[in-house]
């Protein structure tokens, strides 16, 4: 298997790019606030742009003014500062969370599986949420708590569900250690994907909305799904980041991290548990969102190196400016699904990696 034990060094990389990822690297904390600084400008832009666009002067107006109450004289409307705050600023912080979520779990799967290419979704977390949503589509009822309906609940409960079956089938096999686990949720998630095929087949009219929720979308966003969703996701990512010197050592096997005086079958379980939350509560909010939870954390370890105390709160900015990017485009685009965005804008990256390792990189 592929693992992350070794980082690139300055050979692997040619000219001004070694030169500029040795920077980066021996500067991390600069490059944290640089990305701070273009998430702000970019969370700034998408809030203000759409079919009526406010200038971002306008739009910093109406935010400090709702949130402080400070008046600066502004000239805006009432139907400016509706659309700015109940409309669109929770859809960009919500696509901020999201994007901290999936990157976080992407760097917890990642260094959990020793596996540069694992995702949120490896275990089988997306087909399991993917089917609760089918389900929830084909039963009747309709349930709203929170502005929260049924698909997103037993989205949740499925994604959840998924990463528990996983687990406990796991330990049962006669060999441990995360290959296995990984092998179980590959079988886990085939079956469960099966039973997502039989639901999209007997859905008729309503296998639109089963789609809209395969390929991920945030425009049903707003301040109660926010507020609901954000301590799950956010105590989820602050336990991860606690915990980033475990997955520094769970990186150089599991051995060697028992002998630096981990306690791995705890802190694994724990970790997984952790990045399972964090990754259930973000498909609940927008749906299957891919590439992010990938790339993102992969691209940032190859500037940065392996070090989780640095890829982790990095990995999240730009997770986050990168789900702001794709969700603006998907609303300038006609609202298109975002996950469409972010496999276009991820896809390239992807390749460009898998060239490298043609070339002999170790990733």
């Amino acid at each position: 298997m592929t693992t992350l034990s070794r980082p690139l060094d300055r050979r692997d990389l040619p000219g001004q790019a070694a030169g500029w990822r040795e920077r980066a690297r021996h500067h991390p904390r600069a490059l944290f606030v640089a990305a701070v600084l273009v998430l702000l400008a970019v969370a700034v832009v998408a809030t203000g742009l759409g079919s009526v666009s406010v200038p971002a002067g306008e739009t910093l107006g109406i935010i400090v003014h709702r949130v402080t109450g400070l008046d600066f004289g502004g000239a805006w409307t009432p139907a400016t500062e509706a659309i700015i705050w109940e409309l669109r600023l929770p859809r960009v912080l919500t696509a901020i969370v999201v994007g901290v979520g999936l990157s976080v779990a992407g760097v917890t799967f990642q260094g959990l599986l020793r596996n540069p290419l694992a995702d949120p979704y490896v275990l089988g977390t997306a087909s399991g949420a993917a089917l609760g949503a089918a389900i929830a589509v084909l039963i009747p009822t309709r349930l709203v708590i929170v502005e929260f309906g049924l698909r997103n609940g037993l989205a949740f409960i499925g994604a959840l569900g998924a990463i528990v079956l996983v687990y406990r089938l796991s330990r049962l096999a006669p060999w441990g250690g995360m290959t296995n686990l990984l092998l179980t949720g590959y079988a886990v998630g085939s079956l469960l994907a099966a039973g997502l095929a039989m639901a999209m087949y007997v859905s008729g009219s309503a296998l639109r909305q089963i789609f809209s929720f395969l390929l991920g979308g945030l425009e049903a966003s707003s301040w109660l799904r926010l507020v609901a969703a954000f301590p799950l996701i956010g105590l989820g990512s602050i336990g991860v980041f606690a915990l980033a010197r475990t997955l520094n050592g769970l990186l150089l096997g599991e051995e060697a991290a028992g002998h630096l005086g981990v306690d791995v079958p705890r802190q694994r379980l724990i970790l997984l548990a952790l990045g399972s939350l964090v990754t259930a509560a973000a498909v609940a909010v927008s749906g299957l969102i891919g590439f992010v939870g990938l790339v993102v954390p992969h691209v940032v370890r190859l500037v940065v190196g392996p070090n989780a105390r640095i890829v982790l709160p990095i990995s999240a900015v730009v997770g986050a400016t990168l789900l702001t990017v794709a969700d603006l485009g998907s609303r300038l685009l006609g609202e298109i699904p975002v996950g469409v965005v972010t496999s276009l804008i991820g896809a390239p990256f992807f390749l460009a990696l898998l060239r490298q390792a043609n070339r002999g990189y170790e990733l």
